[in-house]
């Protein structure tokens, strides 16, 4: 082969392979264009469906009953709630889980009782299994963009994953294009502290209200439960002033989501956090501690969800553990099995539950435990220490005007049968309430034989619903923080040898008759294995008072118990009978423990002593926490204003 032919041969080939990477280099141009453009329109799908999406506003405020105009309160001036409600659904049946936000707080973002999470206590520090999520992360994961503003106080520590944002400048502003959002904006201004706050700081507040949004004092409906003075009238047109003065904030806000164009595809959640901020009301689980407004909006895109026209009444029970199952319900979101509330709209909303449920255990530095049940018409209590009064003294709620003449009337013996009742040295085991008839809760029917149907009915609903949700109220605050020890109060709810609730229920309906001739039992529960039983054995020996005498001895054996509570709950037991010198030693002691749940269990003692305790002076001004956490805050509330009561 010559030269030449082989020159001609090789530019062939080259012609032949450059043709062919030509072909191979179109090929993959297509394939990449082609690839490009599925990338595209995946991507173009993916937001077509998270605009399909709704977003969720939660407008939210503290301390409010229904008082509102459209809920029928021709007193309130709430003029951008009241057009809300007109364009959704104004429910008239939602309730808080308690009367104090925290343990709310709790639920809400949990949909989980606080009860059965150890969240139950006010103020406490619970901690969450790796189960359990803040329902915003499972919307996080669900590509939604979370905010809060600002609020959290939920009795554990805030996860990080909880929120996309999480403080007073978080905003659905910052998310990505086409991302849908989960907002929650709190409203303080309303909150039971701004009620008593300086007259400057009152008219900074509501500097926005026109002279006739203004309350009258002249024109406030007080219930029957308060006396009628100047300073209740006062506090009462000012929670009107303050609700006002929110009904601007929450316009501030809906006004933005119509600036942004996002109205037509955000579903617009408004509620309070619990009852009135007033005393006998918040911090307490009956009907005005516990009821709270609720209006949700709906655009027209997502209308079939809406549970009637706009402007209308909704009578359904909600809990506020259905919140997060219903807002996992709206976006569309996988429910997790250990939520315990009941989705109420959505396409996974499930049957109208037929009872809600509330809890009252330990408020701020008062020990007390109440389990609520109420259906539409009746609210049934279960009081567990009856033999606390309905006034214990809670320092932060004292500072209130109101509570202050309310008590000095009480003090003068100047309050009628109603007004008087809060004041009783103790109270019923069980309270039976027609809430249609007696809105404030001033008829306890629970002794009425002809509701005796019903007070039976509720009292098996009460009990069922606590073992079914794994009440952890009936052990110890103090015995909780000790089994939890290792593992999450969760974890000792779910076991029942660590909470053994069926012996505990029946060592309370002991503990709680207050009969004498129930001693032998209550002796009984005082020599038990279980530390938690004991516990209830000396609650009710204490909850006798000088009727517990025959039982000195024990009592006396019992101050060496390896339970420092039950040496507390000995001592004041002894207190009462009239054994002080045995009893102080035991209180002093208690004083120096580690744990400021004890700490605090003894200054109750000593504060119902008053200036018979003052031996423990010295010991009480030693007392002073060490370190930081809200028990601690609330043993220095006592160590400075227990010493008050004894003489100089």
């Amino acid at each position: 082969m010559s030269v030449v032919t082989q020159e001609v041969m090789n530019v062939k080939t080259m012609f032949w392979i450059a043709a062919i990477c030509l072909l191979c280099a179109g090929a993959a141009s297509g394939q990449h264009t082609q690839a490009r453009s599925a990338s595209e329109a995946t991507v173009a799908r993916d937001a077509s469906e998270r605009t399909e999406r709704p977003n969720i506003l939660w407008v939210t405020c503290e301390d409010i009953c229904p008082n509102l105009g459209c809920y029928g309160d021709t007193y309130a001036r709430t003029p951008v709630l009241d057009r809300l409600a007109a364009q959704g659904v104004r429910y008239t049946n939602a309730f808080g889980i308690t009367g104090v936000c925290a343990p709310n707080r709790s639920c809400l973002i949990s949909g989980v009782y606080p009860s059965t999470l150890g969240s139950h206590n006010m103020r406490c520090t619970t901690r969450l299994p790796d189960s359990i999520k803040c329902f915003s992360e499972y919307l996080r994961r669900a590509g939604y963009y979370c905010t809060n503003n600002v609020k959290t106080d939920y009795n554990f520590a805030v996860p990080k994953t909880a929120w996309d944002e999480n403080s007073n400048r978080a905003h659905w502003r910052k998310r990505q294009p086409g991302q849908p959002f989960f907002s929650v904006f709190n409203f303080t201004v309303c909150h039971e502290g701004q009620i008593r706050q300086s007259d400057a700081g009152f008219a900074k507040n509501t500097a926005r209200l026109t002279p006739d949004q203004r309350h009258d004092p002249a024109g406030v409906s007080i219930p029957p439960f308060h006396p009628d003075t100047p300073e209740v009238r006062r506090d009462w047109a000012r929670y009107h002033d303050l609700i006002t003065a929110m009904d601007y904030q929450a316009g501030d806000v809906l006004r933005q989501l119509d600036e942004d164009g996002l109205a037509d595809d955000t579903i617009v959640f408004f509620f309070g956090d619990n009852g009135a901020g007033m005393p006998g009301c918040k911090k307490w689980v009956w009907e005005d501690g516990l009821h709270v407004p609720l209006i949700v909006r709906f655009p027209a895109k997502y209308g079939s969800w809406s549970p009637g026209e706009a402007g209308s009444a909704c009578d359904r029970l909600v809990s506020f553990v259905d919140f997060a199952p219903t807002v996992l319900s709206l976006a569309g979101v996988e429910i997790p099995p250990h939520v315990q509330g009941h989705a109420f709209l959505g396409p996974k909303a499930d049957e109208p539950r037929k009872y809600v449920y509330a809890i009252r255990d330990r408020m701020a530095e008062r020990f007390d435990t109440v389990r609520v049940v109420r259906d539409k018409q009746f609210q049934y209590l279960r009081n567990f220490q009856p033999h606390r009064s309905w006034s214990q003294f809670v320092s932060y709620t004292e500072e209130m005007p109101t509570m202050k003449v309310w008590r000095a009337q009480a003090a003068a013996g100047q309050l009628n049968a109603i007004q008087a009742r809060y004041f009783q040295p103790t109270k019923p085991v069980e309270e039976l309430y027609n809430t249609a008839a007696d809105p404030h809760h001033v008829h306890n029917l629970a002794g009425d034989p002809r509701f005796g149907e019903v007070l039976d009915r509720m009292r098996r609903e009460c009990r069922e619903w606590m073992l079914r949700t794994h009440d952890l109220g009936l052990l110890s605050e103090y015995e909780l923080e000790r089994r939890s020890a290792g593992r999450t109060p969760w974890d000792v709810g779910h076991d029942a040898q660590a909470n053994p609730l069926e012996r505990l229920l029946a060592a309370a309906a002991v503990a709680n008759r207050m009969v004498p001739g129930d001693m032998p039992a209550l002796l009984e529960l005082l020599r038990a294995g279980d530390p938690a039983v004991r516990v209830w054995g000396a609650t009710g020996l204490a909850a006798l008072g000088a009727k517990a005498r025959p039982a000195t001895e024990q009592l006396l054996a019992a101050t060496q118990d390896e339970s420092p509570e039950v040496r507390v709950l000995a001592a004041e037991a002894l207190a009462h009978v009239g054994r002080l010198p045995e009893a102080l030693p035991v209180l002093i002691a208690a004083l120096q423990h580690d744990s400021a749940v004890i700490r605090l269990r003894a200054l109750n003692v000593l504060d119902q002593l008053g200036p018979a305790a003052r031996p423990a002076l010295q010991a009480i001004q030693q007392a002073k926490p060490q370190a930081k956490g809200h028990v601690q805050d609330y043993v220095g509330r006592m160590v400075e204003y227990v010493p008050e009561k004894f003489p100089p």
